[in-house]
């Protein structure tokens, strides 16, 4: 059992490793609430929506 244990600290540690080392924006610190943030995901919804009927209307 503590095998077990011994392995799984090591493999968290060493994905935790290779996210810091990878460039990723690991946050460590849980959810965030009341932070904004920027709503860049919006923008290729509205424009493939509006393709459509642009074309239609050619």
């Amino acid at each position: 059992m503590w095998k077990l244990l011994v392995g799984f600290i090591i493999f968290a540690a060493l994905a935790v490793f290779l996210l810091m080392k990878g460039g990723a924006n690991v946050d460590m610190g849980g959810e965030k609430h009341g932070i904004e943030t920027e709503a860049t995901h919006e923008a290729p919804y509205e424009a493939a929506a509006s393709a459509p009927a642009s074309a239609a209307s050619q």
